[in-house]
């Protein structure tokens, strides 16, 4: 049985950049953390069980993990997995917390799966063009980034406690 967690309810700012920023960075070192004990397990784990430690060693001297189609699967999952869990359940990562930043529906609720998926990935397009999706949110009469205005969600400050 789920327990649901009451939410503040108002009408919230959205965030500054500084603040967008400082919740994706830390966002981002506790990724770069999930995603290397997924990389460890699955290589010194599950590819060692499966191939043995001698032929291992002799596929990374020959390079052929460099690109391994089912990590990179894993870990794209991994990355989708991460965001849409803390998105849909509470509307904020750990960094999002740490910075008192939620993502929500534009009544306050809780994000979808769907709207998760399409953040995560027009919020990947929007770093990879140099952070431009970010940026849009300066001139942005609703002060929302590119991942907001695609998903149909917003994000905003919550009150301290």
């Amino acid at each position: 049985m789920a327990v649901k967690q009451l939410l503040p309810t108002g009408d919230f700012p959205a965030p500054g950049l500084f603040r967008r920023l400082a919740s994706a960075f830390y966002d981002l070192m506790l990724m770069l953390a999930l995603l290397m004990v997924l990389i460890l397990a699955y290589q010194q784990g599950i590819l060692r069980m499966v191939y043995g430690s001698e032929a291992l060693q002799a596929m990374s001297d020959a390079g052929t993990l460099d690109r391994d189609p089912l990590l990179t699967a894993l870990m794209i999952l991994a990355i989708y997995g991460f965001f849409g869990l803390f998105w849909t359940l509470r509307g904020q990562t750990l960094g999002a917390q740490a910075w008192r930043v939620r993502v929500q529906q534009p009544d306050g609720r809780s994000i979808t799966w769907r709207q998760s998926i399409i953040r995560v990935t027009i919020g990947l397009l929007s770093w990879l063009c140099g952070g431009l999706g970010i940026w849009w949110a300066l001139w942005d009469k609703q002060s929302r980034t590119w991942h907001d205005i695609a998903s149909g969600t917003q994000t905003v400050v919550l009150p301290k406690k």
